[in-house]
């Protein structure tokens, strides 16, 4: 048996700190695997039986860091609420550090040639290195000491260095030589704020989960003893009665009692439209009623309602890594290793080929400022979790991060036709009779009233939209291949025409032309009448939705081929696919045969995605290369699915699919761009082309930049995937 574990983690600050963290989670007795994520701060183990929590926090320890276990069932304070915090700590540093740091540059660039002048960079600047710098050097010491060192240790080496060089000078020789007690300095303040900012770009793109959970009600009004009182919605428990009065939000998952409204669900869908809501009908949590007063049974409350169980699926994602991400992990594994064995032979290099100790030294600390690989460790985090905050605001859920990189590769987008091209509920679309319309109908609908079969409610539903209200029917029995009974005191009867012929009603072969003719569509067609004699046809079919057709016509617009399944006729299924515009239809498939339909089209070489909300979707949707499993459907085709799509709008397919795509690649520009910053740059600094200052500068803004790429996926709408 398998638990899933999560973490907080504090003290991590670069990517190598993360990796570090995962490798030694994953080398402990009972972890079958573990994910650091860096943007996040947070880790999360899938571990057995054997697994000891405080042998996980104890081996992470070791290396510097700090492991607090998170309860999922308890409150506890965001990520945006811990960078809030980091962010105002680096802002006092850096604001004290630049306080110091200002007078040290003047006096080092237009300052007095005096005896004193040395001195008071001295002291400013061992103010700034030792006291706002000391997160780095006690960072750097755990480091070291666990034989891993980090992005701590470049930055305190190389503050370091350019210190103890100058305060040497200042010591030994009097001044004498040239010191950078300004470098040593800069390098500290100019990271501070780098931090600074980075800590508050890294808020904005993990509050997804805090604008969630910020959706909840604040307060219930729950009944009790037949009085409304309001309460914390965290005193609620399954079967309490609570009120929801127009303009409040649901305060749990429950269904609605007595009342009728419209409630907006757009915190749900990413749909703006309100939906309908009566007796039985099922409500969310933070929902808005808009309308008016509903009464609702509490069946979930706190973290099984859907609210919740969104808010898990979206911290999973963030919490998985694409496999791109695998390349920048091993890269990190080495790379401050490597880039301090390059800082020593800069080091020596220019002693032997310039004899000038300053320089030297100046050029290996900015080999080690400039190559800290906080951006490499930023590239893929931040994309996946501002990409997926923006897909449950809109409506669409993805499951891991390895989502956005199969996206890419699909070029078939297949739907299953019931409940996801069409409503999956039938609608009186076709009725003929010679009698006056008004009377056949209410006669028809009044004696299906007494029905609970999806035809018999399609002609009460098509009656009411009408405005005509069925009456009382009596006597009423099903029977095979339709129903009979006594409507207005006459026998009424409504089925196939074999049953009529059973029956010895007159009127069959007179209206057995026009039958076919509504039977020809490919629609479901039967006969109704009274007193003995037939006297008009209907017809009902499952309806395409409004959007399925924009769906369609998007995902060409995408260069995506379409295809549907379905198990309807081949007649029915081909003029649903005209309908719509699908490129290829697959019809009369067996519920079990659909995952076959998948395989048979990847085996022409297409990368398939498939669509569908049924039980029956689940096998294909796991065949599928990528499953997008429709939230209104059942749970095990939303288990299935690598997507959940909370709308039933086709439209939402696309939208998940664009995202992704966008999403990765963004993955890929902030990839190209940290490989790219530190290829270049540590060759500049080891050929004497960057001050040190100028590279503490290029390092600490090199992470803003990657981050503030990924934050334009906040600007994602469907609008944009149709531009």
């Amino acid at each position: 048996m398998t638990d899933t574990i999560r973490f907080d983690v504090e003290g991590m600050t670069c990517a190598s700190c993360a990796v570090r963290i995962e490798r030694v989670l994953n080398k402990q007795d009972g972890v079958e695997s573990a994910v650091v994520n860096f943007a996040g701060q947070h880790a999360q183990a899938t571990v057995g039986d054997t697994a000891d929590v405080q042998a996980l926090q104890a081996a992470v320890a070791k290396l510097g860091y700090d492991l607090e276990v998170v309860d999922p069932e308890a409150d506890r304070r965001s990520v945006v609420d811990r960078l809030a915090d980091e962010a105002r700590f680096q802002l006092r540093n850096v604001l004290g550090a630049a306080a110091l740091t200002l007078p040290v540059m003047v006096l080092a660039m237009v300052g007095p040639d005096t005896t004193w002048n040395p001195w008071v960079q001295f002291v400013l600047t061992t103010i700034v290195v030792w006291v706002f710098g000391w997160q780095f050097h006690a960072a750097a010491w755990k480091q070291i000491t666990s034989l891993s060192p980090a992005m701590d240790t470049l930055i305190s080496v190389g503050s370091l260095a350019a210190w103890a060089y100058s305060t040497e000078v200042l010591l030994v020789q009097g001044a004498e030589q040239p010191v950078f007690f300004e470098t040593a300095a800069m390098i500290v303040t100019l990271i501070l704020l780098g931090r600074y900012f980075e800590a508050r770009a890294k808020g904005r793109a993990s509050d997804a989960i805090a604008k969630l959970a910020e959706l909840g009600a604040k307060q219930a009004r729950v009944v009790r003893n037949g009085e409304e009182i309001l309460v914390d919605p965290i005193e609620l428990a399954p079967g309490n009665a609570v009120v929801v009065l127009p303009g409040e939000k649901v305060p749990a998952d429950g269904v609605v009692t007595a009342g009728r409204s419209g409630v907006d669900e757009s915190m749900l869908t990413g749909e703006s439209a309100a939906v309908a809501k009566e007796p039985g009908s099922t409500v969310y949590a933070a929902t808005v009623n808009q309308q008016g007063r509903l009464e609702i049974e509490v069946e979930h409350v706190g973290p099984n309602t859907a609210l919740s169980q969104i808010m898990r699926l979206v911290e999973d994602a963030q919490a998985t890594k694409a496999p791109v991400q695998r390349l920048a992990d091993r890269v990190s594994a080495v790379f401050v290793p490597t880039v301090i064995a390059i800082a020593v032979v800069v080091l020596v290099a220019w002693l032997i080929i310039d004899g000038d100790t300053a320089t030297a030294i100046r050029n290996a600390v900015a080999v080690l400022i400039i190559a800290c690989p906080c951006a490499l460790g930023l590239a893929t985090p931040t994309a996946i979790m501002v990409g997926s905050g923006r897909g449950a605001e809109l409506g669409v859920l993805f499951k891991d991060a390895e989502v956005f990189e199969r996206a890419r590769d699909v070029d078939t987008v297949v739907f299953d036709k019931t409940g996801t091209l069409t409503r999956g509920a039938m609608t009186l679309v076709g009725l003929d009779s010679d009698e006056d319309e008004a009377t056949f109908l209410w006669t028809v609908a009044s004696l299906e009233s007494g029905s609970e079969h999806p035809i018999g409610r399609a002609v009460v539903l098509g009656a009411e939209e009408r405005d005509i209200v069925p009456g009382p029917v009596e006597d009423f029995v099903a029977v095979e291949g339709g129903a009979t009974g006594t409507v207005g005191g006459a026998p009424a009867a409504v089925g196939k025409p074999e049953m009529f012929i059973d029956l010895g009603w007159h009127g069959v072969d007179a209206w057995s032309l026009r039958f076919e003719r509504l039977a020809a569509a490919g629609d479901t067609t039967f006969m109704a009448g009274w007193d003995g004699q037939v006297r008009g046809v209907l017809s009902v079919a499952d309806t395409v939705r409004d959007t399925a057709e924009v769906a369609v016509r998007q995902l060409h617009d995408e260069g995506l081929r379409t295809a549907m399944l379905t198990g309807d006729s081949v007649t029915v299924a081909e003029r649903t696919g005209r309908e719509l515009g699908i490129d290829d239809v697959v019809a009369e498939v067996l519920p079990g045969d659909k995952s076959a339909a998948v395989e048979r089209l990847q085996s022409t070489g297409a990368t398939v995605a498939f669509v569908g909300d049924g039980i029956n979707d689940a096998p294909a949707l796991t065949t599928a290369d990528l499953g997008m499993a429709v939230g209104s459907g059942t749970d095990v085709a939303i288990e299935a699915g690598d997507v959940v799509l909370m709308s039933a709008d086709p439209r939402t397919s696309v939208t998940a699919i664009t995202l992704a795509r966008e999403t990765f690649r963004v993955i890929r520009q902030n990839l190209f761009w940290a490989f790219a910053y530190n290829t270049a740059a540590i060759p500049l600094a080891a050929l004497g082309f960057l001050n040190p200052m100028v590279a503490a500068a290029a390092m600490a803004f090199s992470s803003v930049s990657v981050v503030t790429n990924s934050l334009r996926l906040r600007r994602f709408g469907p609008e944009s995937s149709e531009a």
